[in-house]
């Protein structure tokens, strides 16, 4: 039987690496969408197409400048729409290639970490889907105390987000992480075995 494919997806600040790092330690191999599109939004064409969407400055001389990026993507709902109908493609394309060789290795199970797992459409290469979510308060602090930057610009990001019902009520699985980090892990831990046990009843840990 092949390899279960786990999607796992969650807004910004709500546990989401944790989980990933418990299912990486328990066996599982991690790809981690977000690496994908950062390497994708380098090559030449992409480079093109954000210039164009957004301006020139997003890439003076050629080089990204992710920040001048960042504020200008998720300025808006359509802004945030526009960055991923140009990056979308090349990051499904990449996972595609990756789970296929993941699935060869001796994993328990190939896990695709990505926040825009529904939105991409990458949850169609997935076996189960998992959502992790927290409640937005615990969220910013997480945000403000990982990435170092303005509340105004942490409250955006997430206003560039749905709101947790839009993950949990998609996914197969959904697991909240908004509890101490000792916890989160434990529910990972449970809920991994869960899956790979077959088990298919689906729910909320």
């Amino acid at each position: 039987m092949d390899k279960p494919v786990i999607g796992l997806t969650g807004p910004t600040g709500a546990g989401k690496s944790t989980v990933a790092a418990v299912f990486r330690r328990l066996g599982c191999a991690v790809i981690d969408a977000d690496r994908i599109a950062r390497s994708a939004v380098e090559t030449p064409a992409c480079l093109a197409r954000l210039q164009a969407a957004f301006g020139p400055d997003v890439a003076p001389g050629g080089a990204l400048d992710r920040g001048e990026l960042a504020r200008r993507a998720f300025a808006s709902p359509q802004a945030t729409a526009l960055l991923n109908a140009i990056t979308h493609p090349a990051v499904i394309a990449e996972s595609k290639r990756r789970i296929a060789g993941a699935r060869e290795g001796a994993c328990r199970a190939v896990v695709v970490d990505a926040p825009l797992l529904f939105e991409s459409g990458a949850q169609t290469l997935c076996t189960v889907t998992v959502a992790v979510t927290a409640p937005e308060e615990k969220r910013l602090a997480r945000i403000l105390r990982r990435d170092g930057i303005s509340e105004q610009a942490a409250r955006e990001r997430m206003g560039a987000q749905h709101g947790a019902e839009y993950y949990t009520r998609r996914a197969d699985y959904a697991l909240d992480g908004g509890r101490e980090r000792a916890a989160v892990e434990r529910a990972a831990a449970r809920l991994l075995e869960r899956i790979l046990g077959g088990r298919d009843d689906t729910g909320t840990d």
